[in-house]
């Protein structure tokens, strides 16, 4: 090892609001650790093509306040390829990077785990993605930001809902995850959440029985149904509701909306927390691992176990959900 240890910073995946935050609080800690620090281009990509950028600490000034990754970020099919890991690994070492932190979702945790069994580097992985699915944390850098993005559209929704007596369904996203649509749902006072992790909650007769007794029989005067995208389409659940119940429905569909805006206090401290933490990892000789926020505390979980393993899904929650909805 030299005798100035360098470091590279990369985002991958979807983005998540907090990601810049991140790349900042990365940057400045190792810089204050007297560690040299080059930033990724576009993710994998970026790594199989060799673009890099020196970063100093005014490179990552005024960034805490944006979505997005300054970075650029990507989903790399080719890196799945040994051949061109192999090339990417070379242009590592050409520039005499020992350390790498890599901030995203799931498959980017799964990349940086090859990178750390088939390299000598020292890799961490920071966790940041909307869908806050990643093993070994209770929250990921993004997840507030957009469960609070997508709670100030349905709190709109509810004002013009109450006024014309409709139902509202809002699709928010997550293909394999529920956690987004379940705490929009809990916050946004919904009759409902439908989500993959509870397969029979997309069963639509029995809501629509619950909401007809709400709507016709008490002094309900709309009512919101939060959809997480992996369980089932906005349109179409709102048009068989329509037909079961004899309301007007509304779908409203949030899409990539949820992916931008300003990060909330609560995931830039998120993401200047778990920066520090993966630069220290690796300053103390530590790899193949994810910093991750577990009962307000920094622990470090193998990336082998978050591959593995799946973020729980707040079942309690979903149960408060069917009392307080009532």
């Amino acid at each position: 090892m030299g005798e100035r240890l360098n470091i590279a910073v990369l985002t991958s995946g979807g983005d998540s609001p907090g990601m810049n935050a991140c790349i900042r609080s990365t940057t400045r800690t190792a810089l204050h650790m007297g560690l040299g620090v080059s930033g990724v281009l576009d993710g994998y990509e970026g790594l199989l093509k060799g673009r890099f950028k020196g970063l100093e600490s005014r490179d990552v000034g005024g960034i805490i306040d944006r979505g997005g990754t300054f970075l650029g970020t990507s989903r790399s099919e080719e890196f799945l390829d040994p051949q061109n890991r192999k090339r990417a690994y070379g242009h590592l070492k050409d520039r005499g990077i020992e350390g790498l932190v890599v901030i995203g979702g799931n498959g980017s945790a799964a990349g940086a785990h090859t990178i750390a069994r088939e390299t000598k580097l020292k890799v961490v992985g920071v966790p940041a993605s909307i869908d806050n699915d990643v093993y070994g944390t209770d929250n990921a850098i993004g997840f507030d930001t957009a469960v609070n993005t997508a709670l100030d559209a349905v709190d709109k929704l509810r004002q013009t809902a109450d006024s014309h007596h409709r139902i509202f369904v809002v699709e928010v996203m997550g293909r394999k995850s529920g956690a987004i649509a379940l705490e929009v749902a809990l916050a946004g006072g919904a009759e409902a959440a439908l989500v993959p992790e509870v397969p029979e909650s997309a069963e639509l007769k029995p809501l629509a029985e619950r909401l007809t007794f709400n709507l016709k029989r008490s002094r309900k005067k709309s009512a919101i149904i939060i959809c997480a995208e992996g369980a089932g389409r906005a349109e179409p659940i709102a048009g068989e509701l329509e037909s079961l119940t004899g309301i007007e429905c509304r779908a409203t569909v949030l899409g990539h909306l949820q992916r931008g805006g300003a990060p909330t206090s609560y995931d830039r401290n998120l993401a200047a927390r778990l920066g520090w933490a993966a630069v220290k990892a690796i300053r103390d000789g530590k790899s193949d691992a994810l910093v991750g926020l577990v009962s307000n505390d920094i622990r470090l979980t193998p990336l082998e176990k978050v591959v593995a393993h799946e973020h729980r899904f707040n079942h309690q929650e979903y149960q408060l959900l069917g009392i307080l909805s009532l």
